[in-house]
């Protein structure tokens, strides 16, 4: 039986979320716009990261999206301990601080610990926390003392009404900067669904919400320790989660997927990006009416 919509524990909604760069402000908490998140899973190198930010610039540019660059400085959730974890933690942060002042663009990328917190914030705008880690609690308090964003990833084994807890521990350390990503479900092993409820659910909590595409079409552990996915379904589940009402859109993205570092199997091409972008504007203006 489906438990009752979360009822708001803390009304107190997320102050606006505004992000000031280069001479440009971003409100991610009342935008008309459908804004989007992406950039590749990992930084690989400095030159792949700038070629992937410049490109998903032109093209939000072009489409009027307002856009912010994600890539993660450190892999540290891996199946297996063979896997690609960084070219270096300080060599990717000073990346992603390079993307962001020599762009123009707002970064984000993830923490796994209280420690990192403090360091990336000196790097990057947005600081998210990891679906596996979504509940850990010293954590999150570190995150919202650093002052800036903070996203929390629905973990895979968390309902969505539980996320007002997670979200209510940020802002109980003095940080109502908060958005909530919602990234599937565990559904048995190696596999996830996407129950499109649950972006209604977090709405509840007063913070933007936001869609993962790509990790909600993955299959954890599907091949020899190492995950895999159907990017396919990133177009229908984008679709659907914006005809439902969302804030934000992320996708991780590469121009050649398969020879990426991580999560190679559930990326998009880069190549696909704009496409796809032009069909969820139309479903999003029409979702305004």
């Amino acid at each position: 039986m489906w438990l009752n919509p979360c009822k708001v524990i803390n009304k107190k909604a997320s102050k606006e979320i505004i992000i000031s760069i280069s001479g440009r402000t971003l409100n991610l908490s009342n935008n008309p716009n459908l804004f989007l998140i992406a950039g590749p899973c990992v930084v690989e190198s400095e030159k792949i990261s700038m070629e992937i930010a410049k490109r998903l610039i032109d093209i939000t540019s072009r489409l009027k999206i307002p856009f912010i660059f994600k890539a993660s400085y450190k892999k540290a959730n891996r199946t297996s301990g063979s896997s690609f974890r960084s070219i270096g933690v300080i060599e990717s942060l000073g990346i992603l601080g390079n993307i962001r002042e020599k762009l123009g663009v707002p970064v984000l990328t993830d923490i796994h610990s209280e420690v990192e917190a403090e360091i990336a914030a000196e790097y990057v705008d947005i600081l998210q926390i990891p679906a596996f880690l979504c509940r850990q609690t010293e954590l999150l308090e570190s995150a919202a003392e650093t002052g800036k964003i903070v996203n929390i990833k629905k973990g895979q084994f968390l309902a969505p009404e539980d996320m007002i807890y997670q979200v209510n521990k940020v802002r109980e350390a003095g940080n109502h900067k908060v958005m909530v990503t919602e990234r599937g479900s565990t559904f048995g092993y190696q596999n996830l669904v996407v129950d499109m409820r649950a972006l209604e659910i977090m709405r509840n909590t007063g913070c933007p919400v936001i869609f993962d595409a790509t990790h909600s079409v993955q299959m954890p552990s599907r091949d020899k320790g190492v995950s895999g996915g159907n990017p396919e379904f990133i177009e229908p589940l984008s679709k659907a989660a914006v005809a439902v009402g969302i804030n934000g859109l992320f996708i991780e993205t590469h121009p050649n997927p398969a020879k990426a570092l991580s999560d190679a199997s559930s990326m998009l091409n880069i190549k696909k990006i704009e496409p796809l972008l032009k069909k969820l504007q139309a479903i999003h203006k029409l979702n305004r009416i």
